[in-house]
């Protein structure tokens, strides 16, 4: 699933909030799917240290949707269309960053494990730091 955001093509994404989980995070980003979107797993966590704050996305997995639950699902931003594209259609359409997160999250998914990217490198497993992170 990717959001269409006016051709841009781009994985959706929203804020995960104090005491919230990226789960529940994830809800509410896209939002129409009797019983709440089925998240299956975390896939992949990337972090960046910017100037004024480390930057953390949580790339989650969902269990199979049939083109038609992907088409009842809505974003949180109005000006976008959840879609279903070809895998690489979506991996040539999307910045950098985004085939990085999207390349990986797939070979995790297929390897049953959660990768983990900092800074744009891609590492074995989480930094003691993270392994906090819910």
């Amino acid at each position: 699933m990717v959001a269409d955001l006016l051709g841009s093509i781009t994985l959706p994404s929203g804020t995960v909030y104090d005491g919230q989980t990226p789960e529940q995070a994830a809800q509410e980003v896209l939002r129409g799917a009797p019983g709440g979107l089925p998240v299956l797993r975390r896939v992949a966590l990337a972090w960046v240290q910017t100037r004024r704050r480390k930057v953390i996305t949580h790339v989650l997995a969902t269990t199979p949707l049939t083109r038609e639950a992907v088409g009842r699902l809505s974003c949180r931003d109005p000006r976008a269309e959840v879609r279903v594209l070809p895998t690489m259609r979506v991996l040539k359409d999307l910045t950098e960053v985004g085939r990085l997160r999207a390349l990986v999250a797939l070979q995790a998914l297929a390897t049953g494990e959660t990768a983990y990217i900092e800074g744009g490198v891609v590492h074995p497993s989480a930094p003691p730091a993270l392994s906090q992170i819910p």
